[in-house]
């Protein structure tokens, strides 16, 4: 019999490409999340679709059972958000998750987590994953994935099998937050472009994820309580990805040059703003935005490679092709 897989977030752009492949491979995939739109989308390509809320701690649990293995992909990401809002979903969410693999009896549960923990507003290259985590994280979207680490951390303790990752920036056809969020920045105005763009960036190809995730459902069981850099292993200055999607995309790349600093204080008062006045709306800029489009950032995956096997098939080059072909086809949607 084919192994039953739920995949939490399966309505988000990771989850769904994931559900897909699964689907594809011969698994008879349960596809949790809230979007009935996407849902149906899934549906109609033979995957069954469960519409549940992270928070909603029964619905969790009963979407654990009769399952083999758990893809938990579902979060609140984003820069901005409150704290509240976060951990109910981040962490009590995947509270919710654990204690519908251990109730079921669940063989593997696979978690995606996030490199933002690692983010400190300064340059770091070729982080590891045994990174002191920061005295103060970046945001909030951060703090609370870290502590939804931790409660895989303990449920792996208590005995239940686990595996990490932490993709970085993903990107592809259907993505919705990174490129698309500069593509419309430049439609509107211009791409702010921090101490002239020379960060150095790790991006991974959605598909490449996919892969990933694939590789930790039978890996090896030393690879079990571990975490997982994933990226693309080709990092690339800000300015070139610029460059590269918007001559694929045939549209004039307006930037404004901005001096960090600057554009931090900027993204402080907007903060601020939203916080006292505008209730709590995601500001144009935040801090955290600032700083990654400023700060060098890359990560060490010479242990996904090793353990795992990971070997990213798509190159960050025929990415952004996939990506911008899809754009100009669907306008972004």
């Amino acid at each position: 019999m084919n192994k039953r897989v739920l995949v939490t977030g399966a309505t988000g752009f990771l989850g769904q490409k994931l559900a897909t492949r699964l689907h594809e491979m011969g698994y008879e995939v349960t596809a949790q999340g809230r979007d009935e739109r996407i849902g149906r989308q899934l549906q109609d390509r033979g995957i069954r679709f469960l519409r549940a809320d992270l928070r909603d701690r029964e619905a969790m649990l009963n979407a654990c059972r009769d399952q083999d293995i758990v893809h938990h992909a579902a979060a609140f990401s984003s820069p901005w958000g409150t704290y509240r809002d976060m951990y109910e979903t981040n962490v009590t969410g995947t509270i919710h998750v654990i204690e519908g693999c251990k109730q079921h009896g669940i063989q593997r549960l696979v978690h995606v987590s996030t490199p933002s923990i690692y983010f400190t507003f300064d340059d770091k290259l070729g982080i590891p994953e045994d990174e002191p985590m920061p005295v103060r994280f970046a945001n909030t979207y951060a703090q609370t994935k870290y502590q939804a680490e931790l409660e895989v951390d303990k449920a792996f303790l208590a005995g239940l099998p686990t595996i990490t990752i932490r993709p970085r920036a993903l990107f592809g056809p259907g993505d919705n937050a990174i490129l698309p969020r500069l593509i419309r920045a430049n439609e509107k105005k211009f791409v702010p472009l921090i101490d002239g763009g020379k960060a150095i960036v790790d991006l991974t190809y959605v598909e490449n994820v996919v892969d990933a995730l694939i590789l930790c459902m039978d890996s090896p069981a030393h690879t079990l309580g571990q975490a997982y850099n994933i990226t693309n292993g080709e990092p690339v200055t800000m300015i070139e990805v610029l460059s590269d999607v918007f001559r694929r995309l045939g549209v004039p790349l307006k930037t404004r040059e901005l001096p960090y600093w600057k554009a931090y204080a900027a993204a402080w008062v907007l903060e601020t703003l939203s916080k006292t006045v505008l209730g709590y709306r995601e500001p144009v800029l935040t801090r955290y935005s600032v700083g990654v489009l400023a700060k060098s950032q890359t990560l060490d995956i010479s242990k996904a490679k090793r353990d795992l096997g990971y070997e990213p098939r798509v190159s960050i080059a025929q990415g952004i092709e996939s990506f911008t072909e899809w754009w100009r086809t669907h306008d972004g949607r």
